[in-house]
């Protein structure tokens, strides 16, 4: 596993702007049902989440139906830029679940968090988590929070195509291991996202106040918020995935930059 306002959805179904299919990206996210959670969920749920989910009043409406909008925003424009850097996208699937549910990395439970598992190429996110990310971890909240950590996401799955998740030693841990470069590039890739968004075509103008919400919810899930919160003291040798000051300073370099090869985090000395 890797890591894990008004918005103002335009619509949802746009993808034949793209040269994508819209049946494929509204079928990108698929939300896993309460009472069989370790189950798949069936073509019944799936149609219901992409009938539901076709405007942007639906996305200013449902949290699932923005979820919707956000990963079609991303990955359209991860498809787009990717072969711009030399690389080729793979569309991904985003599976909303409560409690617990399967995946190629083994068991999804809301303990872990959202996370890409890069065995089956797909994010997991436990809808609870934007309440934790709240009541647990202080984070304001807001819409662009939930993109923010979507887009963080779909981050690793971009490092996966691009084959850096092969080159990471994943047992690192310390202010500058692989492990806090990967999070760090994966937030910055989010920027870079965020700031690309608005043409895509899903979203409309996004404010200084939808780019705080995710530049705070960024810095509540720095190890050293975390790690005060949870034992009272900051230990960085057994950082994963970089401070707080760290982890709004990457978005805001992919924010700035706008492209992916700003987002170098493995040849800089200064994290």
């Amino acid at each position: 596993m890797v890591g894990g306002g008004g918005l103002g959805l335009i619509i949802l179904i746009v993808g034949m702007i793209f040269g994508v299919d819209p049946g494929v990206l509204t079928n990108v996210v698929e939300q896993t049902s309460p009472q069989a959670q370790t189950q798949p969920v069936d073509a019944g749920q799936q149609s219901t989440l992409a009938e539901n989910c076709r405007v942007g009043a639906d996305a200013n409406n449902r949290e699932d139906c923005r979820i919707v909008g956000y990963v079609n925003s991303i990955q359209a424009y991860w498809a787009e830029a990717l072969p711009r850097e030399g690389g080729q996208y793979q569309i991904s699937r985003t599976t909303l679940f409560t409690g617990m549910t399967n995946s190629g990395c083994g068991t999804a439970s809301e303990s872990a968090g959202p996370f890409y598992c890069p065995n089956d190429k797909s994010v997991y996110l436990d809808l609870n988590f934007f309440n934790e990310l709240k009541s647990r971890f202080g984070a304001q909240g807001g819409p662009f929070a939930e993109a923010y950590v979507l887009a963080h996401e779909y981050g690793h799955h971009v490092q996966d195509l691009a084959g850096i998740l092969d080159r990471m030693d994943n047992r690192s841990t310390g202010p500058t291991s692989d492990a806090v470069r990967s999070e760090l590039q994966a937030d910055c890739l989010a920027g870079v996202w965020a700031a690309n968004a608005v043409e895509t075509g899903y979203l409309q103008r996004i404010t200084d106040e939808e780019i705080a919400q995710g530049l705070n919810a960024a810095a509540a899930v720095g190890d050293d918020r975390i790690q005060e919160k949870m034992q009272g003291r900051v230990t960085p040798e057994k950082f994963t995935h970089g401070s707080a000051a760290q982890r709004q300073k990457w978005f805001s370099t992919g924010y700035q930059q706008k492209r992916m090869t700003g987002c170098d985090t493995f040849n800089t000395r200064s994290l």
